[in-house]
C-alpha cells in the first residue's frame, strides 16, 4: 500500500490522466453499446417458470410492450357506450394507432371512426372491454418494441394523444410499462440532492473547501466508472435495470465515506507536521488498509448472492461489487494524487495559520465525542439496555413482512398509471390489472389428437369458472401444435392481495390435480402474482443458507484481522440486528403505508421478493464498515496498553466524530433516492439510510462501546492453540509517531498477554 502511494503521489497527474482516460473510454463503450437490461424474474424449475417456457416455445412472438388506455364517463349520466364518447375515443384510438411506433390498438367498439381510411392498419376489435354498467373501457396499445428499448418520445405521443380526449364527463388515464416511462422523473436529481448535502458536511467537517470536494470528486469518478462497466455488464450476462441506480446509490455511499477516512487521515499527519507526500502516503499506508478491508467486506456480502444460483441476482451482485471495487481502487490511488494536488490546503485557513506560527503539537481529542465516550463508560448497563430496546422495537414490524410483487397500484394517486389501473379496478374488478396465466399441454405419449385436447381445455375452462376466487376465464388461445393451450384467468382480488396468491396455492394444490387426472393435461399456472409467489419461496428457502454464509465469511474476517472472538460474535449479532430494525422501517412505512403517501411512493403493498437478499447483502456489508474503524482503533489502544476501558474510551473518541460524520452523509446520500420515484429504489434508499443511522447512532455509539465495558478483557480473548494457528494479518497498522505523541505502541503480544499499564489513563487526551 505504502508503494502504491508514493507512487500515485509523485505521479499524480499521470494517475488523474489514466482515471479520466477509464471513465471517458467506459463511457463512450457502454453509449456505443447502448443497455441491455433485463427483469426476468422466472425461475428454472418453478412452475411459473415452466408456463412462461411454453408460451415462448408453442406461442408466436405477442411483438412488443402492451399498454392501456382507459376512459370513464361519469357525468350528466353519459356511459362509455353512448355514440358522442364512442365516437371521439374511437378516433383517438385510431390517431394511436397511426402515431409512429405503434403496432396495433384493440379497442372495445365494432367500428372504430376514420379506421377505414387510414393508411395503418385499424384498430382491431376485442370483446370485452366495455365495463358491465357501460361507464368504463379500455383499449390495448401494442407498440412495436418492449418498453426498455421503446423511445420515451413515441409512448409520451400516445399519452397525449390520449389524455386530449379528456373533458369534465370523460376521465382517460393510460397504464402499462411504456407509459411508465413517460412518469420517470430526472435520474440524477436524487444522485445531486446527495451529492450537495454531503459537500455540505463534508465542509462543516473539514473547514476547507479543497478537502471537502476532493472524497466527492473521488467518488464520482469510481461510481462513473462503474455505472458505464454495469450498461456493458448487461450484455454478457442478466443484469435488473435497477442495478445500475442500486450501484450509483451504494457506491456514492461508501465511495466518499472512504474518501472521508482517507482525508481526515490525511490532515492529521499534516497537522503533526508531515509533508503532504508523506502524510498522504501514510494515509494510505494506514487507513487505506482498513478501507480495502472494508471493500472486501461489503464485496463478500454482495457476492455471497451467487450462492443463491438465480441468473437475476447474479447480475445485480456482480454489478454492486464492481462498484465498490471501482470506488474502493478510486480511494487509494486517485484521491492521494488529488491530494498532492491541493497541497496544504487540505487544512482550512486557521489550520494552516495555527500551524505555520505554533508547529505542529500533539492532537487533543475532546469536544463532544469525548464527553459521549465518558458517559457511556460511566452509565454501561442502562445505555446498553436503551439501544437494545430501541433496536428490538423497531425490528417489530419486519415479523409482518409479505414479500410479494408491487404494481402501478402502488404508484402515487397523481400519476397517469395510478390512475388507469384504479379505473380498470373499479370497472372490470381488481383481478383485471393482473390475471394469471394457465398453459395446459396434453400429457402422455400420444395427445389423442386436436379434438380431444380442445375438448380437455374446455373442461379445464368450465372446471376454473366455477372455482373460488375466480373472477372470469377467457376462451382459450392454442399454440401452433393444436395441443397447447392458454386461459386468462382473472382473480376476484388484486394481484398483490394475499387472496389472489391463496387462489394460485388452491388452483395447484386442489383444483388442477383433478382436472389434469380426468383429462391427460398438464396445466402449469403462472402470471405475475404465481412468479413473484414462486420466486419468494426460492428466496425464503434458500436465505437461511445465503446469510449464514455471509455471517460466517464476515466473522472469519474478523477473528483474523482483531484476535478475538467476541468482537466477530458481538459483529454478527449488531449486523443482524441493524438489518431487522430496517427491514422493520421499511415494512412499516411502505407495505403498512406510514407515510408513504406523503413521501411520494404511492399506497402501501408487499415487498419486493428479492429486496431481502439484496439488502441483507448489502446492509451486512455496510455496518462491517463502521466495526472495522470503531474497533480498529480500540484494538490498537489494546495492544499498546492491554487497558480495555482506554481502549473502548479512546476508539469511540477518536473514531466518533468521523464515523458520525460518515453516518450523515451515507443518510443523505440514501435518503435522496427517495427522490427517484422509483418504489424498488425507494425501498432500497429507505432500508440503507435506516441501517446507516442505528448502526452509527444507537449501535456503534451506544450498544457496542456499553457491551465492551461490561465484558471488559474478555472482548480479546482467544484461545492459545487457535492463536498459533490463525495467520497474523494487520488491517490498520499504528502511524509513525513522534516524541510529544505520547505514547509508544507495545512489542506484540505485550497487550492482552501482557501485564496492563494504564499512563494516563484516566487522562481524556489520546495519540495523535
Amino acid at each position: 500500500m505504502t508503494a502504491l502511494a508514493r507512487w500515485c503521489v509523485r505521479h499524480r497527474l499521470a494517475t488523474v490522466v489514466l482515471w479520466l482516460f477509464v471513465l471517458g473510454a467506459t463511457s463512450a463503450a457502454a453509449v456505443s453499446a447502448g443497455s441491455a437490461y433485463s427483469n426476468d424474474y422466472d425461475v428454472p424449475g418453478t412452475e411459473s417458470g415452466h408456463a412462461s417456457a411454453l408460451l415462448d416455445a408453442h406461442f408466436a412472438d405477442g411483438g412488443g410492450d402492451v399498454s392501456t388506455v382507459v376512459w370513464h364517463a361519469d357525468g350528466g349520466g353519459r356511459a362509455a357506450a353512448d355514440g358522442a364518447v364512442a365516437d371521439r375515443m374511437a378516433q383517438v384510438l385510431d390517431r394511436i394507432a397511426g402515431l409512429p411506433g405503434v403496432g396495433a390498438v384493440t379497442g372495445p367498439y365494432p367500428a372504430g371512426g376514420g379506421s377505414d381510411t387510414a393508411a395503418h392498419a385499424p384498430v382491431r376489435y376485442g370483446p370485452g372491454q366495455l365495463s358491465g354498467d357501460g361507464r368504463t373501457a379500455y383499449a390495448t396499445v401494442t407498440f412495436d418494441a418492449q418498453a426498455d428499448d421503446l423511445p420515451v418520445e413515441q409512448a409520451q405521443a400516445v399519452v397525449d394523444t390520449a389524455r386530449a380526449a379528456a373533458d369534465d364527463d370523460v376521465q382517460v388515464a393510460l397504464g402499462g410499462s411504456a407509459i411508465a416511462l413517460t412518469e420517470a422523473p430526472d435520474a440524477h436529481l436524487a444522485e445531486a440532492v446527495g451529492v450537495v448535502v454531503a459537500a455540505v458536511v463534508l465542509f462543516l467537517a473539514f473547514g476547507s473547501v479543497a478537502a471537502s470536494l476532493l472524497p466527492i470528486a473521488t467518488a464520482l469518478v469510481g461510481v462513473g466508472t462503474a455505472y458505464a462497466g454495469t450498461t456493458l455488464l448487461g450484455h454478457a450476462m442478466t443484469v435488473a435495470d435497477f442495478a445500475p441506480m442500486l450501484g450509483t446509490l451504494i457506491g456514492l455511499g461508501v465511495g466518499i465515506d472512504y474518501a472521508l477516512f482517507l482525508v481526515t487521515r490525511h490532515r492529521r499527519g499534516l497537522r503533526r507536521g508531515l509533508s503532504v507526500e508523506h502524510a498522504a502516503t501514510e494515509a494510505v499506508a494506514t487507513t487505506g488498509r482498513a478501507v480495502v478491508f472494508a471493500g472486501v467486506t461489503v464485496c463478500i456480502a454482495l457476492l455471497g448472492m451467487l450462492i443463491l444460483r438465480l441468473g437475476f441476482l447474479n447480475g445485480v451482485a456482480v454489478a454492486a461489487s464492481l462498484t465498490v471495487v471501482l470506488t474502493v481502487v478510486a480511494s487509494v490511488t486517485l484521491l492521494p494524487a488529488l491530494l498532492s494536488f491541493i497541497g496544504m490546503r487540505a487544512l482550512g485557513r486557521r489550520e494552516r495559520a495555527r500551524l505555520a506560527a505554533h508547529g505542529p503539537r500533539p492532537e487533543v481529542t475532546g469536544g463532544l465525542a469525548t464527553r459521549w465516550s465518558a458517559f457511556v463508560e460511566r452509565r454501561p448497563k442502562l445505555l446498553g439496555a436503551l439501544a437494545a430496546v430501541i433496536m428490538v422495537v423497531l425490528a417489530i414490524p419486519t415479523f409482518s413482512l409479505r414479500l410479494g410483487t408491487s404494481d402501478q397500484g402502488n404508484n402515487p394517486a397523481s400519476s397517469t398509471t395510478r390512475q388507469a389501473y384504479t379505473m380498470l379496478a373499479d370497472g372490470f374488478g381488481p383481478g383485471a390489472n393482473g390475471p394469471l396465466t394457465l398453459v395446459a399441454e396434453q400429457g402422455g405419449a400420444d395427445g389423442g389428437g386436436d379434438d380431444a385436447a380442445r375438448e380437455a381445455v374446455e373442461h379445464l375452462a368450465a372446471t376454473l369458472r366455477t372455482t373460488e376466487g375466480v373472477s372470469s376465464v377467457g376462451r382459450p388461445a392454442f399454440g401452433h401444435d393444436g395441443e397447447t393451450a392458454a386461459l386468462t384467468v382473472v382473480p376476484d382480488s388484486a394481484p398483490q392481495a394475499r387472496e389472489t396468491s391463496e387462489l394460485v396455492d388452491r388452483l395447484r394444490a386442489d383444483v388442477l390435480p383433478g382436472v389434469e387426472r380426468d383429462t391427460g393435461l398438464d396445466v402449469s399456472v403462472g402470471g405475475i402474482t404465481a412468479s413473484y409467489d414462486d420466486f419468494a419461496q426460492v428466496i425464503v428457502g434458500k436465505l437461511p443458507l445465503f446469510v449464514g454464509v455471509i455471517v460466517a465469511l464476515g466473522c472469519v474476517l474478523l477473528l483474523l484481522a482483531f484476535r478475538s472472538v467476541g468482537i466477530p460474535v458481538k459483529a454478527a449479532v449488531m449486523n443482524v440486528a441493524a438489518v431487522a430494525a430496517a427491514f422493520g422501517v421499511v415494512v412499516a412505512i411502505l407495505q403498512w403505508g406510514w407515510g408513504s403517501e406523503l413521501l411520494g411512493l404511492g399506497s402501501a403493498g408487499p415487498i419486493e421478493p428479492f429486496l431481502p437478499v439484496i439488502m441483507v447483502s448489502v446492509l451486512f456489508g455496510l455496518s462491517m464498515d463502521y466495526q472495522v474503524f470503531l474497533v480498529s482503533r480500540m484494538y490498537e489502544e489494546w495492544l499498546a496498553t492491554g487497558d480495555n476501558r482506554r481502549a473502548v474510551r479512546v476508539g469511540l473518541a477518536e473514531t466518533g466524530r468521523v464515523i458520525n460524520s460518515a453516518a450523515v452523509i451515507m443518510i443523505a446520500v440514501f435518503l435522496a433516492f427517495v427522490l427517484s420515484g422509483d418504489r424498488v429504489i425507494a425501498m432500497f434508499g429507505i432500508a440503507l439510510a435506516s441501517a446507516v443511522a442505528l448502526d452509527a447512532f444507537v449501535l456503534r455509539t451506544l450498544l457496542v462501546p456499553a457491551l465492551m465495558h461490561l465484558l471488559g478483557g474478555a472482548n480479546w480473548w482467544l484461545p492459545a492453540r487457535l492463536d498459533r494457528l490463525l495467520p497474523r494479518i494487520s488491517i490498520e497498522p499504528p502511524e509513525h509517531t513522534d516524541a510529544a505523541a505520547g505514547v509508544l505502541p507495545s512489542p506484540r503480544g505485550a497487550g492482552p498477554k501482557g501485564p496492563p499499564f494504564t499512563a494516563a489513563a484516566d487522562d481524556d487526551r489520546t495519540r495523535a
